[in-house]
């Protein structure tokens, strides 16, 4: 009797099991991270993402496809994703910031203001939350001015990414969303990091990828104690 209600336990699990669906939305770092997050996350998890690979890797500087581009193109996909029945995540992570801080190089005007930026953040928020989606924020990867000089297409400056992570840390944390700090974790890998202005070699990637998914295996094992 003992063996038939341990394995009766056993089947009911198995077909009551679920895996954990992240929906994954940044720009084009995550995208590349991304190659190894189910990797790195493991059996159990899901994700899920934007369509449109093929487009956005033609060339990562444009946000096309499944790259999720700056905050007000993110809004503007959330708006018409939320009335999709199907779009429901047991975990919503999100990054925008790197296309928001682009400056026209005649003109240095930034492609989306800082108070633009807080507002698309904190609307962002409430359809998430309105949704009843857990959230988690990855605070947008920094450059190297020297560096990022190279391209001619466009400007962009690391302490506008500084403050811009600063105005995203303020919105997050007033509404209690955990945040992945990819910024200081890019940093620490060293100056040789990137493989372009703004890109990085397929071992940071990796290492960012490993980095991501202990912080929401955490997160889920938190929230796992917390429900019991």
């Amino acid at each position: 009797m003992v063996i038939v209600a341990t394995c009766l336990a056993a089947l009911t699990s198995f077909v009551n099991y679920k895996p954990f669906r992240l929906f994954v939305l940044g720009d084009s770092i995550s995208l590349q991270y991304g190659a190894d997050l189910g990797k790195y996350l493991g059996d159990g998890f899901i994700i899920e993402r934007k369509t449109g690979d093929s487009i956005a890797f033609k060339n990562l500087d444009i946000p096309v496809g499944s790259n999720g581009g700056d905050s007000r193109m993110v809004l503007k996909y959330l708006k018409s994703k939320v009335n999709d029945p199907s779009f429901n995540p047991d975990l919503f992570v999100l990054n925008c910031g790197l296309h928001d801080v682009k400056k026209d190089p005649t003109t240095g005007k930034i492609a989306v203001e800082e108070a633009d930026y807080r507002s698309n953040l904190e609307q962002i928020y409430k359809l998430i939350s309105q949704k009843k989606i857990p959230m988690m924020w990855v605070r947008t990867t920094g450059i190297i001015d020297s560096i990022h000089r190279r391209n001619k297409g466009f400007n962009r400056f690391n302490k506008d990414i500084q403050r811009y992570n600063n105005i995203a840390d303020e919105v997050f944390t007033s509404h209690q969303v955990p945040e992945i700090d990819l910024y200081a974790f890019t940093e620490a890998q060293g100056d040789n990091r990137f493989v372009d202005h703004a890109h990085y070699t397929p071992e940071v990637r990796k290492l960012q990828a490993a980095y991501i998914a202990g912080s929401i295996r955490l997160w889920k094992q938190t929230l796992n104690f917390k429900t019991k």
